[in-house]
């Protein structure tokens, strides 16, 4: 920042606006209907504040005032006292993006020094107090906090001290300032309310008034207007005010007129239109527009002919603390200038635009807005073009706004910026204003920031400041004296485009602006160059110095190329940078990426000879290729570039050279071609580099053929047909012009066939498309033809694939309509049988694929096909039958191809689909595919039985019965069922099936013979078999798990204990037999699977025993378990080996904890104590089982004491607490009925009675017998009332719906109290009863619903769970199908009161 600023510079900015730098209104604005019958100010005043704003500001209850100082100084800075505000450090942690690097420094902040050290020695010698208030015209006028107004001129000089301490001390601080168009008035307004008029000429009071508006309130504005006696003001009441100044008779006079009253909502800001000099016969400027900012809304009205609203516009929703901001600014769009209207509150700009047709009619013009992340606390116009906005972080924002790119932020804290919140809340005057105003005063600084003529003035304070837009030429120097050359450039090329923002000081014609940055851009070219070779490490690695050239040379290079100055790239900076070797280096490369994108396409010779050496001394080859072939050959030395190319093999290089610089096409050929055809020839393979060079010479020959340029662009359209001549001659040479007498004739063609067949008959295929009206180019199309046939046919040399490849090629040229060629018949015979020897095995699929694909592009017509039949059949080529096959529409033959191809058999079942889903075969012929598909059915099972299944469910589903009779394995006929029966219910959900049971009870059978896994969960899911046919199928193959099941699920549970009871004993007796003979280690296995299946079936057993004692009666059930119990005992009897005795105890134990639950206990130890086993000798085990019987029953009762004690006491405390609920005092809201409304002291007979319920409404007994506000469902002697109040409140609502919700209506402890009199004067409530009412009654119920436990066995049972590991086998397990154990221990909810 400066230390002083230029005089000259103070306000001398022109406000002239320039009609040629505005550019067209953006589409994205649109307008607003034309304002035919504004509203008028009475109905904007009368109008209701919207109830769906966020915020109401004028209700003061909705408003956080709790953080607002009331006592705050009006002098307060964010960077001073308002430092230590909470809201205040909030809103500074907010990042700030800078965007110097595109625009450059735009603003010039300037500190006034003159009248900042003028504000300071004013308030230290002459106590003139703290500056207030701020305005700029064309001088400076200073407002103090002791009622002075000092005036400077353009020099900085005080030119005027207008008031004195004695006026300040009565009207206040002053709080407003305006200065009059010709700068020869001057009004203050102070924080006493009083307004002064003074002369600025010789500083002469002229006016003093007192009574313009209500007193105790402070001016916040006043503001002239273009009309000398006419100015508006504002005042800390919200109101606003017209000031009509007179002049009678030499008496000065003022009257006042209400133009908007602070009771239908404050007015933070005004601001009337005034017009620039230029713009006084504006046809706008006879309304005198003035713009009232409320806390809501902002309106235009216009104050002559006559007072009438123009418009009304409300707030987007913003923070209730945003300050209301207005500026107006003429804005020059195509050719004509209007007023725009820019106003904000909170974080967003509007605009409106004001257009007057040469009608008279008015349109107002909303134009885009501009949204920024924080609270903006100042809003003033620099230019048409650029705002300056101050947030609530004291940053200044300068915006663009037809781009709305913000521009530069600038900090403002040393500022010291003043604050109008002393005059916002009206502190000299009492304070009397709203909370809402105040706390919008908190961030008001309308006094503190001005703006004219382009230059903004900032308040602090102890200093005034200045900030200016800067020159074009002063924003490029401030980058370049920070060395910023990048930016300094970008900007410059920004002002070459036009397209810079907040550009001042370029005038003129469009080329000769372009004319004077291009000199400019010249300037710091030759700088940045010079600077970067005197900045460049002198030591160091090599890679620092080339990283720093790197950073240099580019820029160069692009900006000389933008302004088309190659002269300077190559004359004058590339031979300064010659200077430093790393800088040329640098400089040569960096010109690749040019010349590749064809932006630089001559280069001057002896720079191309350096381009040449450097790229080759430092290996760059490829780069050096890429570079050749976007250059200008003829400024070349054509004889070094071919000689570098070709020792670099840098083909395409070379290849660009002949044909650009000579026009050669033959030699890269020949070259090309001398490479890759001796290793060819020889039968060697070809290297990587020499198959790239292959593909070279391809994509070369087919460039030439095609008409277009290698490595890119076209041939002149004048050499077309002469090159294409010259190359179908070089290729069908019959020898080379070195041939040896070994050379084959066309070694040409024979080097293009051996290195790649398909891709150079595919270049020919392509080239041929072009041959359709040229004689010439036919006969050459005719020549390749025989020449290709020559020397492929009969050639060993060339395998099949190879010789397929050709005719494929001949067929599909042989079949376009517009054929030229002829191909002798005879050919295609001898390649049939060179494909088709059947005593040749070797490539058999190669041959076949080649023979249908010659067959498929139309070769078919050259060969007979009985011939063709013949030997694809003892060629076994089925692809080339089906083909023919299908052809004729033989398909019961091509199913037998498909079956008889081992590689596609998988194939004929989406074959067999489409045939029987089109409607293309007749209906003989899908007769003939379904008789063979029958045939072939078996074979089609066993290939894939899910598919078959899925052809037969959707072609052949009628013949499924002849289909199962076809299938003689049994297993290939359980897969194919299986399937079959999926399948339809995937195809045919719900659907009833034919032979639906036959095929169900035929797949039970296979179940049982193929699948016995399976068949238990087949019976348990499936509903398609009958009970009885099954039974008898598993007792037939002896599946005694699905015999039980079956036979439960019929009724018969002890049919089924017996049946898995007997397969227990088979499974237990085997096991001990094998132990009992003794085994081997290999069959150790086989017990642990013995033991295995001997637990699987207990279990069954159990669970069994389980369900079916739930549905006997006692002795069967004793029965029932004691069998299991004496089966499982027996087998300890017998057997020897200790470790099977041990299991089979566990499981008995396991018998025993599960019978416990219906048997009882005595019988169960009679029971043992009667068994030889625990009865002889075996204490221990006796001992151990009578323990753990007598600790599950100890438990047991533990358990039960324990879960009763709980629930006894949870039930006492609920009982409890309900008792002390009814018998709780109520405390009635009034001392009257709600439905008499009488008072109780006026009613006069003692003996009636008061009910009051839990809402405290209280009733007369009379009164709510004559409303029925009895339940109906009490009885008399029970007479339960529900509140009428809160009853009938709920009219919206049902009766049901009330009583279903149990409101506050009716009394938790329904009160009688009856009115005894002891005396004549007072009376005494006495308690009559106390009952639990009807809800009251249903809450006891719940409650006791609530506590209802399970059974003791079914928490026995549930606990037990998480002791089995701690005692295993001594607790009960928990029951199947019994309910699960929710133990309910949590206190009951707490009831209302």
């Amino acid at each position: 920042m400066s230390d002083s600023l230029n005089a000259c510079g103070l306000l001398g900015s022109s406000s002239q606006l320039d009609l040629m730098d505005e550019e067209t209104i953006d589409d994205k604005e649109f307008d607003i209907p034309q304002v035919d019958t504004p509203p008028t100010l009475e109905s904007i005043l009368n109008e209701l504040e919207d109830e769906d704003e966020a915020f109401v500001l004028e209700d003061t209850c909705v408003l956080n005032t709790e953080n607002v100082d009331a006592h705050s100084c009006d002098t307060a800075s964010l960077a001073s006292s308002d430092s230590g505000d909470p809201a205040h450090l909030k809103r500074k942690k907010r990042a700030v993006d800078l965007k110097a690097a595109v625009h450059g420094s735009v603003l010039q902040h300037s500190m006034l020094q003159g009248i900042s050290a003028q504000i300071v020695s004013a308030a230290d010698k002459v106590d003139a107090g703290l500056p207030t208030a701020i305005t700029v015209a064309g001088v400076i006028v200073v407002g103090t906090s002791h009622g002075l107004a000092l005036v400077f001129d353009t020099n900085q000089a005080l030119r005027l001290c207008l008031s004195n301490k004695v006026a300040g001390a009565e009207f206040g601080a002053v709080s407003a300032l305006s200065i009059n168009n010709d700068c020869s008035r001057l009004l203050c307004g102070f924080a006493k309310g009083q307004i002064t008029m003074w002369d600025l000429a010789n500083g002469k009071l002229l006016r003093t008034i007192a009574d313009a508006h209500p007193p105790g309130t402070a001016i916040l504005h006043v503001k002239f207007t273009d009309d000398p006696t006419l100015a508006v003001c504002s005042d800390s009441g919200g109101s606003v005010f017209e000031l009509a100044f007179r002049r009678v008779m030499g008496m000065r006079s003022c009257d006042s007129r209400c133009l908007f009253s602070g009771s239908k909502g404050e007015v933070c800001c005004i601001e009337p239109l005034r017009s620039p000099p230029d713009f006084t016969d504006h046809p706008l400027t006879n309304y005198y527009l003035l713009a009232l900012a409320s806390l809501t809304k902002i309106l235009v009205i216009g104050l002559k002919p006559s007072l009438k609203v123009w418009m009304t516009f409300p707030y987007s929703m913003s923070d209730p603390s945003s300050v209301p901001q207005l500026a107006w600014q003429f804005v020059g769009v195509e050719t004509a200038v209007n007023p725009i209207l820019a106003f904000c509150k909170g974080d967003t700009v509007q605009f409106l635009m004001i257009k007057r047709e040469e009608m008279g009619a008015v349109h107002v013009i909303k134009q885009r807005q501009i949204h920024l992340s924080c609270d903006i606390i100042s809003l003033n116009w620099i230019n048409s073009r650029t705002l300056a906005l101050v947030d609530s972080h004291e940053k200044l924002h300068v915006v663009d706004r037809p781009s709305q790119e913000i521009l530069e932020i600038l900090d403002l804290e040393q500022v010291q910026l003043v604050y109008n919140s002393r005059h916002f809340k009206s502190l000299a005057t009492g304070g009397n204003v709203s909370q809402a105003l105040a706390l919008v005063g908190e961030k008001a600084c309308y006094q503190s920031v001005s703006s004219y003529a382009g230059q903004i003035v900032c308040l602090g304070t102890k200093s005034a400041h200045m900030m200016t837009l800067r020159t074009w030429r002063e924003r490029l120097d401030c980058l370049l004296k920070q060395e910023h050359f990048v930016e300094a450039l970008s900007l410059a090329w920004s002002f070459h485009k036009g397209t810079a923002k907040a550009v001042v000081g370029l005038h003129g014609e469009p080329l000769k602006r372009k004319g004077v940055v291009s000199d400019k851009m010249v300037e710091i070219l030759f700088q940045f160059a010079e600077h970067a070779l005197k900045k460049c490490p002198e030591q160091g690695r090599i890679q620092v110095m080339e990283q720093h050239f790197h950073d240099v040379v580019p820029v160069l290079i692009d900006f000389c190329l933008l302004l088309h100055r190659t002269d300077l790239l190559f004359d004058q900076l590339y031979a300064r940078l010659m200077e430093n070797v790393v800088a040329k280096g640098v400089f040569l490369e960096s010109l690749e990426s040019y010349i590749v994108m064809d932006r630089l396409g001559q280069l001057p010779t002896p720079l191309m000879k350096d381009l040449l050496a450097h790229y080759h001394c430092s290996g760059l080859m490829d780069n050096l290729e890429r570079c050749i072939v976007h250059l200008d050959v003829t400024r070349l030395d054509i004889q070094q570039v071919v000689e570098v190319c070709w020792e670099n093999q840098l083909y395409d290089g070379m290849i660009y050279v002949f044909n650009s610089g000579m026009n050669d096409y033959i030699t890269p050929m020949e070259k090309l071609f001398a490479v890759i055809g001796p290793p060819l020839q020889e039968g060697r393979s070809l290297t990587a580099e020499e198959v790239v060079m292959g593909n070279k010479l391809l994509v070369y020959i087919s460039c030439c053929l095609a008409g277009r340029a290698y490595p890119l662009g076209n041939i002149p359209e004048d050499l077309v047909v002469q090159i294409k001549i010259q190359v179908f001659e070089f290729l069908i040479l019959l020898h080379t012009a070195e041939a040896s007498s070994h050379e084959e004739p066309y070694p040409y063609i024979h080097t293009l066939l051996h290195f790649d067949t398909r891709e150079f008959l595919n270049v020919l295929a392509m080239t041929f498309e072009d041959f359709k009206n040229d004689k010439q180019a036919i006969e050459y199309q005719q020549r390749i033809v025989d020449i290709l046939l020559q020397v492929m046919v009969d050639n060993p040399d060339f395998t099949p694939s190879q010789v397929g490849m050709l005719f494929t090629f001949l067929a599909r040229q042989l079949s376009k309509p517009d054929n030229t060629l002829f191909v002798n018949r005879k050919l295609f015979d001898q390649v049939l049988e060179f494909l088709c020897k059947s005593d040749d095995d070797s490539r058999h699929t190669e041959r076949q694929q080649v023979l249908l694909q010659l067959l498929q592009v139309g070769g078919v017509v050259q060969f007979d096909e009985g011939k063709l039949l013949t030997l694809a059949e003892e060629a076994k080529f089925y692809q080339i039958l089906e083909f023919l096959y299908e052809k004729k529409h033989m398909y019961d033959k091509t199913i037998d191809c498909y079956m008889k191809d081992s590689q596609r058999k998988g194939e004929i079942f989406a074959y067999i689909h489409q045939l029987m889903s089109t409607s293309s075969p007749t209906c003989e012929e899908k007769q003939m595919v379904k008789k063979k598909t029958l045939q072939h059915i078996q074979e089609l099972v066993t290939i894939d039985a899910s598919k078959s299944a899925d052809l037969v469910v959707c072609h052949f589903v009628e013949e499924v019965k002849q289909i199962i009779s076809e299938l003689l394995d049994g297993e290939l006929l359980f897969t194919f069922v299986t399937c079959f029966l999926e399948s339809w219910d995937r195809h045919h959900p719900g659907s009833t099936l034919p032979l639906e049971h036959e095929l169900h009870k035929l797949l039970l059978d296979l179940l049982c013979r193929f699948a016995p896994q399976e068949l238990l969960h087949f019976l348990q899911t499936s509903r398609h078999y009958r009970l009885d046919e099954a039974i008898q199928m598993t007792e037939k193959y002896h599946h005694s798990e699905a015999t039980g099941y079956l036979l439960e699920k019929k009724g018969d549970f002890y049919g089924a204990y017996t049946v898995l009871l007997e397969a227990l004993k088979v499974k237990l007796s085997t096991l001990t037999a094998d132990t009992n003979r003794g085994q081997s280690e290999d069959e150790e296995g086989n017990e642990s699977a013995a033991l295995g299946r001997v637990q699987r079936s207990l279990n069954d057993l159990i669970a069994l025993g389980h369900r079916s004692s739930q549905k006997l009666q006692q002795p069967q059930i004793k029965e029932l378990w004691f069998s299991l119990l004496e089966t499982l005992m027996a087998p300890q009897r017998q057997t020897t080996a200790k470790h099977i005795s041990e299991v089979l105890k566990e499981l008995t134990m396991r018998v025993f904890n599960s019978m416990s639950s219906f048997i009882s206990l005595p019988a169960i130890i009679q029971l043992v104590l009667q068994d030889p086993l625990y009865g002889e000798g075996q204490v221990a085990e006796f001992h151990g089982l009578l323990l753990g019987m007598l600790d599950t029953f100890n438990y047991e009762q533990t358990l039960f004491e324990t879960t009763t004690r709980l629930l006894n006491h949870d039930l006492h405390w609920s009982l409890a607490h309900l008792r002390t609920a009814v018998t709780k005092g109520l405390h009635p809201r009034q001392d009257y009925c709600h439905i008499c409304i009488q008072q109780y002291k006026r009613w006069q007979n003692p003996t009636e009675e008061i009910i009051i319920f839990s809402c405290g409404h209280p009733y007369h007994v009379q009164c709510l017998q004559q409303h029925d506000c009895g339940l109906s469902h009490a009885s008399e002697q029970q007479q339960q009332w529900s509140c009428y109040k809160c009853s009938t409140s709920h009219s919206g609502s049902s009766r049901q719906y009330i009583t279903a919700k149990k409101t506050r209506s009716t009394s938790l402890a329904q009160t009688r109290l009856s009115l005894v009199q002891h005396d004549e004067d007072r009376r005494k409530k006495v308690l009559d009863e106390a009952t639990l009412d009807f809800q009251q009654g249903q809450s006891w119920d719940q409650l006791r619903c609530l506590y209802k436990g399970p059974s003791r066995l079914s928490i026995l049972a549930e606990l037990s769970l998480s002791r089995s590991n701690e005692k295993a086998g001594l607790l009960i397990q928990a029951h199947p199908g019994q309910d699960p154990f929710n133990l309910k221990l949590s206190p009951p909810p707490v009831l209302e009161e």
